[in-house]
């Protein structure tokens, strides 16, 4: 009897062995090699899996550049430390001569400054609220102010100050753009994070409407675009805005003088 067990337990012991081996050839044999440059590109990444250079995640990423040739600056958490750190390892030079972009709010009406038609009591979330008539507001091209890109931003840098406005914070943003995405008004774009003056309002309507519903929205009045020739601000479509090619001398002065006071520096 106790022959038996110690046979039957010697049989199994020695199947497990010999399947144990059969694994370990096979993985030998039919593995795929990988790169070795994928594990230094990955290491060389944050590791925050944001999403912001278009793939899953870092290892995606990492992935791409190393298999597909994909391009080094796409990851804009890392910037140009990281950017520089892919392009040793894969021997590559790299042109920094693009401008790092953030996300900003055009827009800075909020409840005591516009007009509504009607209380919007659904989810908290701005395009829910979007699809009942484009919005509560009268006016359809604003912030609906209700945290869709607060939710969705992946650093954490967009926040509801006490006066109901939507602020970002330039400083933490990286570029992701889904904010810009998520947002349904498209109130929400992406400026170069030098910037230091913008219209923030988002209406192409004529000013005789805007002056209806928003007391700081742009009414297309062309003062800045006249008298400040050199305040880099130009009105089209009835909704001026603010070029960033350059510096401009006459920025502050175009924003004193802009009747509503929708031109203003970024915060």
């Amino acid at each position: 009897m106790l022959m038996n067990v110690f046979y039957a337990f010697l049989s199994i012991a020695l199947l497990g062995a010999l399947l144990g081996i059969g694994l370990a050839v096979a993985s030998l044999k039919l593995s795929v090699k990988k790169d070795k440059r994928i594990s230094s590109v990955e290491e060389s990444l944050p590791g925050i899996n944001c999403g912001a250079c278009g793939y899953a995640g870092c290892a995606a990423y990492a992935e791409a550049i190393v298999d597909n040739a994909e391009e080094l600056t796409l990851c804009s958490p890392g910037g140009k430390d990281t950017a520089e750190a892919l392009a040793r390892i894969m021997g590559q030079e790299i042109d920094f001569s693009a401008i790092k972009q953030v996300a900003l709010v055009h827009c800075w009406g909020n409840e005591e400054t516009r007009s509504s038609d009607f209380r919007y009591e659904g989810i908290e979330d701005c395009n829910a609220a979007f699809i009942y008539f484009s919005g509560a507001d009268t006016c359809k091209y604003g912030c609906l102010a209700l945290g869709s890109c607060i939710r969705i931003c992946p650093v954490s840098a967009i926040t509801k100050r006490e006066d109901g406005r939507i602020h970002v914070d330039r400083n933490i943003c990286i570029a992701c753009e889904k904010c810009v995405e998520v947002c349904p008004t498209k109130v929400m774009q992406m400026v170069p994070h030098d910037s230091d003056w913008y219209v923030a309002c988002n209406s192409p309507d004529k000013g005789a409407m805007v002056r209806k519903y928003c007391s700081v929205g742009c009414i297309g009045c062309r003062i800045c675009e006249k008298k400040f020739e050199d305040g880099g601000f130009k009105v089209d479509n009835n909704l001026a805005s603010a070029q960033y090619d350059r510096q401009y001398s006459q920025r502050e002065g175009a924003a004193e003088a802009c009747p509503p006071k929708s031109i203003r520096m970024i915060e």
